[in-house]
C-alpha cells in the first residue's frame, strides 16, 4: 500500500473538513492509504499549552510518520495570505528530512480555507508549496479538466482545493469544493502510485 499523509492545522473546523475530503479521495485509489495528522497550536507561553495527544481528531503529526511516506497532501488556514503560525512551527522542525532527502521526489498537494471570498486562499497555497519544494517534493495541483474548477462559486483553484468558510467560520463544504478536495487526494495517491511502481518497490 502506498501512504499519504493528509496533514493539516484547523482551528473552526472547516479545515478539518477538507482534510476529511481529502482522504476520501486517497482512499478511493486501490492500493493507496490515507493517514491523516494535524499539528498542535503555537502558544505564547514556554510551557506545553496543549495535551501531547489532542482530546479529539487524529494524533499529532511526528517526524517519523513523514519519513515513511509516499506522498504528502498540507492544509492550513489562511492567515493574513499565509500558512497558519502552527503548521509553519511544524515544517521549521522537518531539516533532518530536508538533509537526508527522505521526501525528495514524492508527489504532494495543498489546501486551505478562508474567511471570505478573498481571503487570500491562493497565496496561501503558494506560501506552503515553498517549504515542499525545499523538500523536493514534487507539487500537484487541479487541472482544469475538472469540470467542477470551473464551475465552483465558492473554494476550489488551480493550485489545491479550498474551501470559503464564511462569517462566523463554518464547516458546511460545497458539493464543489467536496469534489475538488476529493480530486486532489485521487491525484496525489495515484501519481505516489506510479512512481513507487516505476521505482519497482
Amino acid at each position: 500500500m502506498s501512504t499519504i499523509l493528509v496533514l493539516y492545522y484547523s482551528r473552526t473546523g472547516a479545515t478539518e473538513a477538507l482534510a476529511r475530503q481529502v482522504a476520501r479521495g486517497v482512499e478511493g485509489v486501490a492500493g493507496a492509504m490515507a493517514m491523516v495528522r494535524t499539528v498542535p497550536p503555537v502558544s505564547t507561553v514556554t510551557e506545553a499549552a496543549a495535551p501531547g495527544i489532542p482530546e479529539t481528531g487524529p494524533p499529532y503529526v511526528t517526524l517519523e510518520d513523514l519519513a515513511g511516506i509516499d506522498g504528502l497532501i498540507l492544509g492550513s488556514p489562511t492567515r493574513f495570505g499565509n500558512m497558519a503560525a502552527p503548521m509553519k512551527h511544524f515544517l521549521d522542525s522537518t531539516g533532518e528530512l530536508w538533509l537526508s532527502g527522505a521526501l525528495v521526489g514524492k508527489p504532494a498537494g495543498v489546501f486551505t480555507s478562508t474567511g471570505t471570498m478573498h481571503g487570500g486562499q491562493e497565496s496561501t497555497l503558494l506560501s506552503m508549496m515553498i517549504p515542499l519544494l525545499h523538500h523536493g517534493l514534487l507539487i500537484v495541483g487541479v487541472p482544469y479538466t475538472e469540470t467542477a474548477l470551473s464551475e465552483t462559486r465558492s473554494g476550489g483553484t488551480p493550485y489545491g482545493a479550498s474551501h470559503v468558510a464564511g462569517q462566523p467560520p463554518s464547516s458546511a463544504l460545497t458539493e464543489h469544493e467536496r469534489a475538488l478536495a476529493r480530486v486532489l487526494g485521487e491525484r496525489v495517491a495515484g501519481i505516489a502510485i506510479a512512481l513507487r511502481n516505476a521505482r519497482g518497490r
